[in-house]
């Protein structure tokens, strides 16, 4: 295979590496990093010399994709940014401590460069400074650009940052080359795509077109700069989540659909259980738990910070609460389903343990009247004296201010004994108008102290003798409830385990309860999986559309061996080729999520990846011409599709001259067609006639020919928005702009010159003048020229040519 060919190919990743001379293991150095839940990776393999990279891809806290990554990827050496987050330090940590020895032996290293040297622009300059032997030596800087970004996701920044930081660590270990001199650089012979076993590939220009994300800006005044809401999405429609875990979740499965059946029909087999007519009040039953699903690991990052708040107790309570709820209705329901059996088992009666634990120690009206944690009474007895003691003590303080009025000047009309946190008891007395300075406020047998609010405090042998036998009561009070949350906090972490399990599968439980809702509104149809290579939906129906128009027309599809891989479609503009293209797109995507889709029936075979090539307002405004995005997108799929893959192009070639395009859409299928078995699963919908009337494709029974079908009655083209085997001979343009609000003139004008360019006949222009009129001015030309006396020296022949022959002949030629 040539090396054009191999930069790209995509990677379904294979355990271990061999080198191609056979005589051992190869290396393999990974890059990685992680912000703001978004993975970045790219790694080095010695074997064969080239770099693999995945596109960003969001990883939770636990970073169980980056374990998956390195677990089948198996480094000699993981690579990272020294400023990072705590989540991933501690994740190299426990591989550089726990996980360092690796089954073939030595140590896996991890190394840790400043973040500088994983700067985004750095990065990119690194990338495009490096001569790769398969990118053209006479190409120049903008032209690199574009052919590097058919390859390499430049929309991914911790793709593109983390593959700077690795071509820096590349220079400076120098594997492979270390015994080279100094001039030689590192072999990198290739890039490609690096995909997880089982994970389908659906690139970002694939999300944007088929609408599975669309970010909108929020409609409220105050959220204008900021805020965001979902738009008309599949995730919108989705997304009927009632937990936070839920929402998580959802957009994670659409951001790494998967083709391992097995997980699929386990998602399918807990929708069509909830889809049953005798389980709705279940349905509710378990929502109406879901929604105390609470941030269980922020409260938990609390305690372990001592810095638990009284919200978090409620919350912690009602979560815990609620998962012994779920775990009691999941051992109701049939245990053959694999979920509702995982939950039953995994809520342990450590739950049972933490909300006892809870609600027999806080007291959670005090607690919230007073904002700090208060321990309810009968837990401990020391509090419960100490709250006796503060109970009585101020009738008990009354008494004694009434005592120590008796003892004060009779000039002094009341006073009172007041109890200050870490100060202890004073004795409160108003200032009189005679205490003007400090030395006024001495009065025998008291100690000044302070004045506040125009009242003298003051210790008294009585305040003293109160501080010594209650003492500060409040602070001691408050110290050990303190200690108490303390041994409350410690042993709900020891069982914390639990916790975790609660949040991962009451988020399953979620996803697959508001599929099911968003099933059972719409009717759609649970799919089913085969080993074969076949795509075949019944009536299939676009999800977002439907819930748009007002009819909606289902329509078919059929790609296999036996009804061919390659449909070419073709139709009038508006007549639903584009809306067809989107739905075979998210018909299938939806059934690589496990979720059941808008059809009557749904078989898919194995899928490794989705490509598209269809505009959408988003690819527009990056500022490129219309044919430079469809080459870029087109190349992402030449390169990177496989037999397994699925490819939906509409409408490639506009933007470029009509013949340049037509050829270059020719020879991209017949690149596809000459790879017979390996060929993908391929939708085109394209207006290029000529494809067809030129016999630019070969015959062949990986090609069918479909058509929108439409009807002409009269003047007026009627859609019927179905799809029909054969070709469209006519494009209806004229139709189409009269639909469009052209106005007449301009569209009979239209079709009087596509008739006579059709059948090679001059076109004449609307305002040349008829052929009397050019008669009179040739005429009237020539009769001024005999008119001319060429004897007469006064005649200037330069003015009269300028002035009488110029502008007559303007109107003759």
């Amino acid at each position: 295979m040539s090396t054009a060919a191999t930069f790209s190919n995509q990677c379904q990743f294979q355990p271990q590496h061999v080198t191609e001379e056979g005589d051992g293991l190869s290396e393999i150095y990974l890059c990685v990093l992680w912000y703001g839940g978004e993975l970045g990776i790219v790694y080095y393999d010695t074997g064969d010399c080239s770099v693999y990279f995945m596109s960003d891809s969001p990883d939770n806290e636990d970073l169980k994709l980056l374990q998956r990554v390195v677990d089948e990827v198996s480094p000699k050496c993981i690579l990272s940014s020294a400023k990072q987050d705590s989540n991933i330090a501690k994740f190299l940590t426990k591989i550089d401590t726990t996980e360092g020895e690796k089954p073939e032996g030595g140590k896996l290293e991890v190394v840790l460069y400043p973040n500088m040297d994983f700067g985004l622009e750095v990065s990119k300059q690194r990338i495009l400074s490096r001569q790769f032997p398969f990118v053209p030596s006479h190409m120049t800087a903008t032209e690199k650009i574009l052919y590097l970004s058919s390859i390499l996701p430049f929309e991914s920044p911790l793709v593109l940052r983390a593959l700077g930081g690795l071509l820096k660590f590349l220079d400076r270990r120098r594997p492979g080359v270390e015994l080279e001199d100094s001039h030689v650089v590192v072999p990198i012979l290739a890039f490609k795509k690096f995909v997880l076993t089982d994970t389908v590939n659906v690139d970002q220009d694939t999300y944007c077109v088929l609408q599975i994300f669309k970010s909108e800006v929020h409609p409220s005044v105050y959220k204008q700069a900021t805020g965001k809401k979902e738009g008309l999405s599949l995730y919108g429609i989705l997304n009927h989540c009632r937990c936070k875990w839920g929402e998580k979740l959802m957009r994670l499965w659409l951001m790494r659909p998967t083709s391992n059946f097995t997980e699929l029909n386990k998602r399918l087999d807990v929708i069509q259980f909830f889809l049953l007519a005798q389980n709705h009040e279940t349905i509710l039953t378990l929502q109406e738990c879901l929604k105390n699903i609470k941030n269980v690991p922020l409260i938990l990052k609390r305690m372990a910070l001592s810095n638990t708040k009284v919200s978090d107790w409620q919350a912690l309570y009602k979560t815990v609460y609620s998962a012994v709820c779920l775990r009691d209705k999941c051992r109701s329901l049939p245990s053959t389903i694999e979920l509702f059996r995982t939950i039953s088992h995994v809520f342990t009666d450590d739950l049972h343990y933490i909300a006892s634990l809870i609600s027999k120690v806080v007291d959670f009206e005090s607690s919230i009247s007073e904002n700090h944690f208060i321990v309810r009474p009968n837990v401990d007895p020391i509090i419960d004296e100490k709250k006796r003691k503060l109970v009585g003590l101020s009738d008990f303080l009354t008494e004694v201010a009434r005592k120590e009025l008796d003892d004060l000047d009779s000039r002094i009309p009341s006073c009172s004994v007041i109890y200050i946190p870490l100060i202890g008891f004073l004795l409160s007395i108003p200032r009189l108008p005679t205490m003007v300075g400090k030395t006024d406020f001495e009065i025998e047998g008291l100690d000044f102290m302070f004045l506040s609010e125009e009242k003298l405090h003051y210790r008294s042998a009585r305040t003293k003798e109160l501080d010594s036998l209650l003492g500060d009561l409040h602070c001691e009070i408050r110290d050990q409830e303190t200690l108490i949350m303390y041994q409350l906090q410690s042993k709900i972490l020891e069982k914390s385990a639990v916790l975790s399990d609660v949040i991962e599968y009451t988020a399953h439980l979620d996803v697959l309860l508001s599929m099911a809702v968003m099933a059972r509104e719409n009717g759609y149809t649970r799919p089913s999986f085969s080993h074969a290579h076949i795509i075949h939906i019944k009536d299939g129906r676009h999800p977002l559309i439907e819930l748009c128009a007002k009819t909606f027309v289902p329509n078919s599809v059929d790609s296999s061996e036996t009804y061919g891989r390659i449909k070419l479609l073709t139709g009038p503009n508006s007549s639903g080729k584009s809306v067809y293209l989107k739905q075979v797109g998210l018909i299938t995507f939806m059934a690589l999520i496990g979720s059941y889709v808008p059809a009557t029936e749904a078989e898919i075979g194995p899928i490794d990846g989705i490509y598209t090539r269809i505009h959408s307002r988003e690819s527009v405004s990056l500022g490129l011409s219309t044919f430079m995005i469809d080459l870029n997108q087109i190349a992402k799929a030449v390169n990177n599709a496989t037999e397994n893959s699925l490819v939906l192009i509409d409408e490639f070639g506009k933007g470029t001259n009509t013949m340049d395009g037509l050829s270059l859409l020719a020879a991209v299928l017949r690149h596809w067609i000459a790879q017979v078995s390996q060929c993908p699963y391929i939708f085109v919908a394209t207006n290029f006639h000529s494809l067809m009337h030129l016999k630019l494709l070969p015959h062949t029974p990986l090609m069918q020919y479909l058509t929108m079908d439409t009807h002409q009655d009269g003047d007026e083209l009627v859609f019927f928005y179905q799809i029909k085997e054969g070709m469209s001979t006519v494009s209806h343009a004229a139709n189409i702009a009269a639909l469009a609000g052209m106005p007449s003139k301009i569209i009979d004008r239209g079709v009087e010159v596509s008739e006579l360019f059709r059948n090679g006949k001059p076109i004449q222009r609307t305002d040349h003048p008829s052929k009397e009129k050019q008669m009179q001015n040739c005429k009237s030309l020539v009769d001024k020229f005999l008119s001319l006396d060429l004897d007469n020296s006064q005649v200037d022949i330069k003015e009269f040519m300028i002035q009488e022959v110029l502008p007559s002949s303007a109107s003759i030629l």
